[in-house]
């Protein structure tokens, strides 16, 4: 063969290997974006240096991530969370569709490097942060991916939702301060922001969906699902981003697992229970801030949906679920029996023995009830837990709906059960003060801020007790019409049913 035959030969071989290699490299291309191993796509409405970097590396914007992620882990094991903070920086801006990297920083945000601050303004600076980083930043380039959803829902329903921070208080009443302005003072106003009629309403409905991303529309039908919710909490704002990658996930099935589904719905299920335990906001001017937090028993019939659901959906896990649903209603008929909803609580109770017949009731030392205990008997038995417990919410839930059962009880005029519901309201308090004596975090009101806190409620002329019983527990505590406070001549704990009228009509302690 000739040198001439031999170039075009090996011409022809070449031809043909790139042809072969283009060939191979789209079907490579084709199995990335059926797996998600890689995202080609243009950058959308990125900012010109990131858009740029991304397109000048190529290939090399993973072996320089890779080596990022590496160095970030490890500066994260020795505590240095600002520098592994501007490396994770680096990366989403590297990859910015590298999920696990948004995820990573805003963890590392809200949970690591707030704490580092005793201040809690600065703590409330980086929560928002790691809020916004996802909300604002990965989300906008990756709107399909479920797991950015759960790491949003999951910093609003525990860091700021539970009392894991010593700053939760501060957190919560700086989101409903945020919010009110959009859902105003009861947290549920829809209409003026999907049918908004003045500038002040147009105004609010813009910056809602423009800053903080949330559709009114969408958060509507959420609230008509799970709720009523409050929207100035932080449990209404993770059931809706848990929401919003649910519908995401059915709009785009071949790329979500089921075990994000179901993260998502544990999310939903958890912010629900929570919602049930510290739903419902107090405006009471002697707590720090103006405002506490009660339980709403509204919601209870939504809660229960979300647990059926998630058993019925999650069926690996059903049994994990049902311990949890089952310990779920337990507390619902208790709550309700305390705050004197005595129909309600039969009504779960007998709901509990139909759902769990052969785990009918377990009580703290996990001995099962006989099946003839009464409503009243399982009561007082949670009662006696309770007193030994330390859990700041259940404790205040405990005293308040003892406290509603006495004032109930004196305006009908059973003073004998009123003076034991108040004595024993009393006595879980000092037990429980004993016990959290150092502990701020998880420090209660003052029991006359309780009291005065239950008798508002009572005494109020709209969602009160009727007019005969305000006007005869204003009587029997010797208050004057148009006041709710209660005599209360020391900061004595001391049950007003031991306060006796001498000749004098004036108070005496007996």
């Amino acid at each position: 063969m000739n040198a001439r035959a031999k170039k075009i030969l090996l011409l022809l071989l070449a031809v043909a290997l790139l042809f072969g290699a283009g060939q191979v490299e789209k079907s490579m291309n084709q199995d990335r974006t059926r797996f998600g191993l890689t995202v080609a796509t243009t950058l959308q409405d990125a900012p010109p240096l990131l858009a740029f970097t991304t397109v000048a590396l190529g290939g090399f914007r993973g072996l320089i991530s890779n080596f990022l992620w590496i160095r970030t882990s490890d500066l994260q094991e020795d505590d240095k969370f600002f520098e592994a903070a501007q490396l994770a920086d680096w990366i989403t801006d590297l990859e910015p569709h590298f999920a696990q990297v948004w995820a990573f920083q805003a963890w590392n945000m809200a949970w690591n490097i707030s704490v580092k601050f005793k201040d809690f303004g600065d703590r409330w600076h980086w929560v928002q942060r790691g809020i916004e980083l996802l909300r604002d930043h990965g989300l906008r380039y990756n709107p399909d991916n479920v797991l950015l959803y759960q790491q949003l829902g999951w910093i609003f329903q525990s860091k700021i939702g539970q009392n894991l921070d010593d700053a939760n208080m501060y957190y919560k009443e700086h989101l409903a301060e945020d919010m009110t302005p959009f859902f105003g003072p009861n947290g549920t106003n829809f209409d003026a922001l999907i049918h908004p009629q003045t500038p002040e309403e147009r105004t609010n409905a813009l910056v809602l969906i423009d800053k903080y991303k949330i559709n009114p529309v969408f958060a509507q039908k959420v609230d008509q699902e799970y709720g009523p919710l409050d929207w100035r909490l932080p449990e209404a704002q993770a059931v809706y981003w848990a929401a919003v990658g649910l519908q995401k996930a059915r709009d785009n099935p071949d790329k979500v697992k089921d075990s994000d589904l179901i993260t998502l719905r544990r999310l939903i299920y958890q912010s629900e229970q929570q919602a049930f335990h510290h739903g419902r906001v107090i405006a009471n001017p002697l707590a720090p801030g103006g405002i506490e937090f009660g339980p709403d028993l509204e919601i209870i019939p939504k809660v229960n949906d979300a647990y059926v659901e998630m058993m019925n959906e999650d069926s690996g896990n059903s049994n994990n679920i049902a311990n949890a649903h089952r310990n779920f209603v337990r507390d619902a008929i208790y709550f309700l029996y305390v705050n004197n909803r005595v129909s309600d609580a039969q009504h779960w109770f007998n709901y509990l023995a139909r759902t769990y017949p052969d785990k009918f009731i377990i009580d703290g030392n996990t001995n099962s009830f006989p099946r003839n205990v009464s409503l009243d008997e399982y009561a007082i038995s949670r009662v006696q837990e309770d007193i030994n417990e330390t859990s700041q919410e259940r404790v205040t839930a405990v005293i308040k709906g003892l406290l509603t059962h006495a004032y109930v009880d004196l305006s009908i005029g059973q003073d004998d059960r009123y003076a034991g519901y108040k004595l024993l309201a009393s006595k879980a308090y000092e037990r429980y003060q004993k016990k959290t004596k150092n502990d701020e975090r998880i420090k209660l009101p003052t029991f006359p801020e309780l009291t005065k806190n239950v008798l508002d409620l009572l005494l109020d002329p709209q969602q009160g007790l009727p007019y005969a019983a305000r006007a005869e527990l204003r009587t029997q505590l010797g208050m004057p019409a148009g006041t709710n406070a209660p005599p209360v001549l020391t900061n004595s704990i001391a049950p007003p049913a031991l306060f006796n009228t001498n000749a004098s009509g004036t108070n005496s302690l007996q």
